[in-house]
């Protein structure tokens, strides 16, 4: 499994690390367009849309090959496409319409399984989906492994110190073998959902997990005490895990950490 030390930058207000997140994205962008001609982007739901809205600015819908992006979800909600609680949705009509990626380049997940909740069939249709793109060199493989190995990971972390649906005390956190797992159960609704594997998110290039605001400090402080109770204490890249804190969210997080 891939490991790099896990890093730190605390903004201000959650606009500066807004526009952080922006630029270290559009970094990132030029340079896997540039070495490969594709930039495998993993998304997830939550606040992180929002944030994202400042790549909609001039200077970076003018700038970025957005034809070469290949659009992901680390984790999704199986209700359909449509429905109020899919990270489809929410990342659709917050920002992937409002930029020129081809609708090809977008992998919902199954349309069919979504509208019937099937969970697992989800889960493994997603995995297929996965190896037909590594198949096709547009998803690269980890080096030893010869797990998906994604670019860039934009992810999110809940107050219990869950990310993706990978939640504390559920079985899918200790999931090797499958790149993508199901959850009928979870903690947080809606129950039934998919997620990528911890190694498939560990393979990532760049693992980017961004939090703000004061209910999550308690999770932080855990995670940066490397209390591995909590599935976000794991998180790891293969060149760089970054976390991007607002001051709220890092109050908590001992000095020295």
């Amino acid at each position: 499994m891939a490991k790099t030390k896990r890093k730190k930058i605390i903004f201000p207000t959650k606009k500066e690390l807004s526009e952080a997140m922006a630029e270290y994205t559009a970094n990132l962008s030029a340079k896997f367009c540039k070495a490969r001609g594709y930039f495998t982007v993993v998304l997830s739901g939550g606040d992180l849309i929002s944030w994202l809205s400042e790549l909609l600015e001039p200077m970076y819908q003018e700038s970025i090959e957005w034809s070469k992006w290949h659009i992901f979800w680390v984790d999704e909600r199986v209700v359909p496409l449509d429905h109020k609680d899919s990270n489809y949705k929410l990342a659709f009509d917050g920002f992937l319409s409002k930029v020129p990626i081809p609708i090809a380049n977008i992998y919902a997940i199954d349309k069919d399984c979504a509208a019937l909740g099937d969970a697992k069939g989800a889960a493994i249709l997603y995995e297929e989906c996965l190896k037909r793109l590594v198949n096709r060199d547009i998803i690269r493989t980890y080096k030893s492994s010869g797990f998906p190995q994604f670019d860039l990971q934009l992810l999110g972390m809940g107050p219990d110190g869950h990310m993706a649906s990978l939640f504390p005390g559920h079985y899918q956190i200790k999931e090797k073998a499958d790149l993508v797992t199901y959850i009928t159960d979870s903690p947080k609704p809606p129950p039934k959902r998919i997620t990528f594997t911890l190694p498939v998110i560990n393979c990532a290039s760049y693992n980017l997990m961004a939090v703000c605001d004061e209910a999550q400090a308690d999770a932080v402080a855990k995670v940066f005490n490397d209390n591995f109770d909590l599935p976000a204490a794991w998180l790891t890249a293969d060149v760089e895990a970054i976390w991007f804190l607002d001051q709220a969210a890092a109050s908590k997080i001992p000095k020295g950490h």
